[in-house]
């Protein structure tokens, strides 16, 4: 195998986030349901025999040269020994400093395809694991399923939600994660809340959650804080509010979203803002590509 081309890099949707602690080591303890949604990145490799690791921004911004997908491709090599390379095409689609993954859900794609490509047949904790210190959401994109997430992210547990339509708005301004993590005004001590509460049923040994108790019951801790950095965020939600739906913030922003029980008029939307609608997934499109 030489080439493996349009590989999806979906985002995903934080539908809600809850601060509930902190740790001594200024981790903060977290408590969300990360949704896998169906808007995604798009990816292309190619094989390279020298070793050499490159990539070339096809659409979209350009990024940084030690962008999170060549550092993903390196840390691979770096575990493995492997003596290939790879030239890496990115189609850019996802919003930057949207709070959708972007980036880590783009690595993850680039693990579990340079896993393949090169022919190296990790496991998925095996990947996990080299994963880890590109950052927090790596993880989450590898495992490949709709997560119960707790502790500082590392704590995922598999959950179902039932097939549904989100509309996603992202403004142009964005807000420094590190900035609202810094910041005084955040709300540290959110109550723990328990997974079973919101369990519909189990089948195949996977919770099936209740959406709609989901979105009643939750927040993002983060929004008051991302707001007051980006009020864009709250024009956001009043637009939604104003097609009838109920807006908040996914991840660190600053897109928000909104359950789409019906199809949405989006004629009015602002010629600066980033609309989608999307559909909700269960597994990852690559969740087939590496084994347990």
């Amino acid at each position: 195998m030489r080439r493996l081309l349009d590989v999806p890099a979906p985002a995903k949707l934080n539908l809600f986030l809850h601060v509930t602690g902190r740790r001594l080591d200024g981790y903060h303890l977290l408590q969300s349901v990360f949704m896998l949604i169906d808007w995604c990145d798009v990816l292309h490799f190619e094989c390279r025999d020298d070793g050499l690791v490159t990539r070339e921004d096809i659409s979209g911004p350009a990024l940084p040269a030690d962008d999170l997908c060549v550092r993903a491709a390196q840390a691979l090599k770096a575990a493995t020994g492997c003596p290939l390379g790879a030239h890496i095409g990115l189609e850019k689609r996802l919003p930057a400093e949207a709070g959708l993954g972007g980036g880590s859900s783009d690595a993850a794609s680039c693990l579990l395809a340079l896993n393949r490509l090169w022919g190296l047949g990790l496991s998925r904790s095996q990947l996990a694991s080299i994963a880890l210190p590109l950052g927090a959401d790596v993880p989450f994109f590898i495992g490949g399923q709709t997560a119960w997430v707790e502790g500082i992210g590392e704590e995922l547990i598999p959950v179902s939600l039932p097939e549904t339509r989100f509309v996603v708005v992202k403004p142009p301004g964005g807000a420094s994660t590190q900035q609202i993590f810094r910041s005084s005004d955040l709300k540290r001590d959110t109550e723990t809340a328990i997974l079973q509460g919101f369990a519909a049923n189990e089948s195949a040994g996977t919770l099936r959650l209740d959406l709609q108790s989901i979105l009643d019951f939750g927040h993002n801790d983060l929004q008051p804080v991302a707001q007051g950095l980006c009020p864009d965020v709250g024009l956001c939600i009043d637009w939604l509010q104003s097609h009838g739906m109920s807006g908040r913030m996914t991840g660190s922003g600053t897109a928000v979203f909104a359950h789409a029980r019906h199809s949405p008029d989006l004629s009015d939307v602002p010629g600066t803002w980033t609309v989608q609608v999307c559909s909700n997934m269960n597994v990852h499109p690559l969740f087939g590509w590496c084994p347990d």
